[in-house]
């Protein structure tokens, strides 16, 4: 099973999912991390700089056609990750993820490792009321 995770520093799960620079997939097998691998992410910072530019209304939200069309970029460095773990996302990025069958995880615990672990045992709490 692969683990996605949000991080800016490759220790601690990031706090807000859109502005991450990178996301950690943690290989698990037999219930133990066995390989991390970095990967870039898409941010919104680097769509701006791409000429895509938030839209008027819900789009600032995180809904509409541009809103799927960055979050689609996101996720196309971890397709083959089961679920995507931060400790903060916006109610579009979660739907998203969840539509392209990577199940959004938002936890209150910042250890890359911990989180994974928690995940793997069934003990991670999806912090829904986090959304933004």
């Amino acid at each position: 099973m692969k683990i996605a995770v949000v991080t800016d520093d490759g220790k601690t799960i990031s706090q807000h999912f859109g502005r991450a620079q990178q996301y950690l997939v943690a290989t698990v097998e037999n219930g133990q991390i066995v390989s991390r691998e970095r990967r870039d992410k898409v941010g919104h910072a680097q769509l701006h700089a791409q000429g895509h530019e938030h839209q008027e209304s819900s789009e600032q939200h995180g809904y509409g056609p541009a809103a799927d069309h960055r979050h689609g970029r996101m996720a196309e460095a971890i397709t083959d990750c089961e679920t995507v773990l931060s400790r903060g996302m916006g109610m579009g990025a979660y739907e998203n993820m969840k539509a392209r069958n990577i199940r959004p995880v938002v936890t209150d615990i910042a250890d890359i490792d911990e989180a994974v672990m928690a995940y793997v045992n069934e003990q991670i709490v999806d912090h829904f009321e986090k959304l933004h």
